[in-house]
């Protein structure tokens, strides 16, 4: 049984259909204080496996969340966590004294109310891998299949860039499977208010239709950076793929008004969710 909770209903419908399963929706509403009002309008299967994407009211999905998989447990015997978007992994590390570490205590939270986790291209830096964190199962989802299908087939004599070196493992993973180039764009600082831009490798990009691939669009400076420079360069016409489109302080507003097309998966739900990642949802289902 597939039970939608309110992050993203539409994939929960999809990878049910997909599945030839029956999705239930979460009904939710608040109460004046705020508190979630949560409920099971039909009877939980033995197996059920909650889609949520935690974007957005993000508290308020952790505690949906939380609470749901707490009550499953008295009906169901696994229960499974499908995160399209996994919160609070960009604090890995205490930079400073009396800083949390939220990337752990978040994933002790979904390891304590699950059997089983499995997570969209999680931003993970320092660790490793979703095993250093979670003390249950804890499945990588990756959407670079699905993202290099979209490329196939609508962008012709591609050449993907990776912004920047932490963004650069998705670039050199798509390219290598869209069997095209790809570099990382490198900055070197000359003063306060000189930098020169260059590509890993020498490459005429002015006939080639450039991608910047970059797993997270949150406030968009790092692509609106790189298209200044990729622009300086030769670039022509780009076009922005991301995993995860959150695009906070108005970030697509002002992508689109650098003349740029935008592409990301339906991790989170957003105008510009073109590539749907149901299908790599049911796959990992039908396996476990």
């Amino acid at each position: 049984m597939i039970v939608s909770l309110s992050g993203n209903p539409k994939v929960a419908r999809n990878v049910s259909k997909l599945l030839h399963s029956s999705c239930m929706q979460l009904e939710q509403k608040k109460f004046p204080d705020g508190e979630l009002y949560l409920r099971f309008p039909k009877k939980l299967d033995k197996n059920v496996v909650f889609i949520q994407s935690f974007y957005g009211e993000i508290n308020d999905r952790l505690v949906e969340a939380y609470f749901a998989a707490k009550e499953a447990r008295k009906h169901s015997k696994k229960i499974t966590l499908v995160a399209t978007y996994f919160p609070y992994l960009r604090q890995d590390k205490q930079f400073n004294p009396g800083e949390i570490v939220s990337n752990k205590i978040a994933a002790e939270l979904a390891s304590d109310a699950f059997d089983e986790v499995a997570v969209f291209d999680p931003h993970l830096h320092r660790e490793g891998k979703l095993s250093d964190i979670f003390t249950v199962k804890a499945t990588k989802l990756t959407a670079n299949p699905l993202i290099a299908e979209y490329i196939r087939k609508k962008i012709k004599n591609p050449f993907i860039i990776g912004p920047d070196w932490e963004s650069y493992k998705w670039a050199e993973r798509v390219a290598e499977i869209v069997g095209c180039e790809s570099a990382i764009l490198e900055k070197k600082r000359i003063s306060s208010r000189k930098v020169v831009v260059k590509l890993t490798k020498k490459i005429d990009i002015s006939d080639k239709n450039v991608v910047i691939i970059d797993d997270i669009i949150s406030t968009g400076h790092t692509l609106l950076e790189a298209i200044k420079d990729l622009r300086k360069i030769g670039a022509k016409k780009i076009t922005c793929i991301a995993v995860h489109g959150i695009f906070a302080e108005n970030a697509l507003e002002k992508l689109r008004k650098a003349k740029v097309s935008v592409i990301t998966t339906n991790t989170i739900p957003n105008p510009t969710s073109k590539i749907d990642v149901s299908p790599i949802i049911s796959d990992y289902l039908k396996k476990t």
